[in-house]
């Protein structure tokens, strides 16, 4: 039963991510992967709200493993990441690729904190 909730949290999760990245790059093109940082800034802000939430009540194994493991894990995305990072110093852009770096990494960890701050506030 695990199993399947995984699957089906991933898969509704890697779904959400797709839908994202198809309205990124209708509005800002491709040039830089807006997008990509998007949903792992705000995967990894739900990724601690929830589970600072899950911290405070019994919340149980099987709406974790749903939400967190199945629909967070499908919805960002690290290989994505890489790949957008290593594009955009492919096409000589090693300064935005830098900036892409450098601004997922601090702000989906400051995305994770502030997520669990606001758990713990109610």
């Amino acid at each position: 039963m695990q199993w399947l909730l995984v699957f089906v949290g991933g898969g509704l999760g890697a779904a959400a991510r797709h839908g994202a990245n198809r309205i990124g790059l209708a509005w800002f093109g491709p040039d830089f992967p807006w997008w990509t940082m998007a949903v792992n800034v705000s995967g990894s802000f739900l990724i601690g709200l929830l589970a600072g939430m899950f911290g405070g009540m019994d919340a149980g194994q099987n709406l974790r493993l749903f939400l967190i493991t199945g629909i967070l894990g499908g919805y960002t995305t690290f290989s994505a990441f890489s790949l957008d990072a290593l594009t955009l110093w492919e096409r000589g852009a090693q300064w935005q690729a830098g900036m892409y770096i450098l601004g997922s990494v601090l702000l989906s960890l400051i995305a994770a904190a502030l997520g669990l701050m606001f758990s713990r506030l109610a």
